[in-house]
């Protein structure tokens, strides 16, 4: 395979990994560190697919509340309230936890609901998942 496709896919899983699809751009990461590939360019290809996807997910809150009274709408009224809640108790700085399974892509929506800036959105989130990603590869290269 070669470098092109192998970093390729690498930025498809990480980004769809950060929309709602149930992916994981870690293990691929990790199998590619242990393939040989250029640590640094994985963590920016990864981080880059990564951001991206969040990116996605901000420009889906900032669009999603019209939708909350559908009948096929995912989340009920008083679950988007609550999140609305809990990103307004604990604002900006949660999007430190965007790296984090479970909650960090609803966490990138709720903020576009909430109209994050998305410059603050964007500096934030990258941090968040860059520091995830140099964290993971510094941990594999240390135990291989």
């Amino acid at each position: 395979m070669s470098d092109a496709v192998a970093y390729s896919g690498l930025f498809a899983v990480a980004f769809a990994a950060a929309t709602l699809f149930p992916l994981q751009s870690e293990a691929l990461l990790v199998a590619m560190l242990q393939g040989g590939y250029s640590p640094a360019v994985l963590i920016l290809v990864a981080c880059a697919g990564n951001v991206l996807g969040s990116i996605v997910n901000w420009f889906l809150g900032r669009g999603i509340e019209s939708l909350k009274h559908r009948t096929w709408f995912p989340v009920n009224a008083q679950g988007l309230e609550r999140a609305q809640r809990w990103y307004h108790r604990f604002g900006k700085w949660s999007l430190l936890l965007s790296w984090m399974p479970i909650i960090g892509d609803p966490l990138t929506i709720v903020a576009g609901v909430m109209r994050e800036p998305l410059t603050i959105f964007l500096l934030l989130v990258t941090v968040a998942k860059l520091g995830r990603y140099v964290a993971l590869t510094a941990i594999t290269l240390s135990i291989v």
